[in-house]
């Protein structure tokens, strides 16, 4: 469920241009490897010599919403990428779809109830909305969402609001998530024909990761247990049904939104345990032994964003900054080379 927050507006455009690549937020721009890292791919990429830093991202364009946004779900959908529910600006729930594209963004479509942290993911050329935050509880519902309209199509083992999903080939995973009492350790498997089961389990429960596919496993970082931020990057092998701890932040983070792009899971902004905990940091992790890399700025210290891969970029839509104030834009990332 989500944290009431006071006294928003919304922020002015932001100058992408003034982006500087960099992590001073902990301790300045270093790859670092975590002691746990995975032994034998460590020892390989020893072996092959110094291992070169995924490309750092920049913001490349900037498109104002409809309205603004917190905690909406955001995945590819047809013509674009669909930003789904949310909050608003006065902490509400909004039952809007919006469709993000080079065009712009507009509201296509709307839900049959509003909904806030949710989760999106697009499974054999349609996207999915998986449980959310209702008034007076949790939604089990999974949902099909297009601009030609929203139909019911399965239910989740159990509602649950603050919740992420990523996509592995043909079926979609949804990740921890909280009930009207307790946090959750389950990994959901949806696909259209089966439906949604438990298929794994996290070491602890979690809700608010930073989730991604990337290479066919489920990246997981950071998150909040009960109330304390988490470090841990876990891997989800869909295969072996199994979850491991590969790394660990540089510091505990929570609400940050997670996206793969060249072969890298990228984790974008987030914030602390405080409200007012907010970072601009984006963070590279490598899949395989949780190396981590500084890789660029957001233009303004941002949590509770949207976030979901397309061709050639990323797009990171609406959060919250540490004043508390509800973003109005979408923020269109690209690979920049070292």
């Amino acid at each position: 469920m989500s944290t009431s927050f006071a006294g928003r507006a919304t922020f002015a455009p932001l100058l992408v241009t003034a982006l500087a690549l960099g992590l001073s937020a902990c301790g300045g721009t270093q790859s670092r490897t975590p002691a746990h890292a995975n032994a034998s791919t460590s020892a390989s990429a020893r072996a092959k010599g110094a291992i070169s830093a995924p490309p750092a991202l920049r913001v490349a364009s900037s498109t104002t919403l409809p309205a603004a946004v917190q905690l909406p779900a955001v995945a590819p959908g047809a013509g674009g990428a669909l930003a789904i529910g949310g909050l608003d600006a006065g902490d509400s729930s909004v039952a809007s779809v919006v469709l993000i594209s080079g065009s712009g963004a507009r509201e296509v479509a709307q839900l049959p109830l509003a909904l806030h942290d949710a989760a999106a993911a697009r499974v054999d050329g349609q996207t999915y909305l998986f449980g959310g935050g209702e008034p007076g509880g949790t939604s089990a519902t999974i949902l099909r969402v297009a601009a030609s309209g929203v139909r019911q199509v399965g239910r989740l083992p159990v509602g649950a609001s603050d919740v992420a999903a990523a996509t592995v080939g043909r079926t979609a995973y949804v990740v921890g998530g909280y009930t009207v009492s307790e946090p959750l350790k389950t990994i959901v498997a949806f696909t259209p024909e089966t439906g949604a089961r438990i298929v794994g389990a996290l070491p602890r429960p979690l809700r608010y990761a930073a989730v991604a596919a990337v290479d066919g496993h489920v990246l997981i970082a950071g998150g909040t247990s009960g109330v304390t931020a988490q470090r841990a990057i876990l891997s989800f092998d869909p295969a072996t049904r199994k979850t491991r701890r590969i790394g660990e932040l540089p510091y505990p983070v929570t609400h940050a939104a997670g996206a793969s792009s060249n072969g890298s899971f990228y984790l974008l902004g987030g914030r602390s345990e405080s409200l007012s905990g907010q970072r601009s940091a984006i963070l590279a992790v490598d899949p395989h032994d949780g190396a981590i890399h500084a890789a660029g700025r957001l233009p303004e210290a941002l949590s509770d964003m949207g976030a979901a891969a397309l061709a050639g970029h990323i797009l990171a839509v609406g959060g919250r900054n540490p004043a508390g104030r509800v973003y109005d834009r979408a923020l269109t990332l690209v690979p920049v080379a070292r």
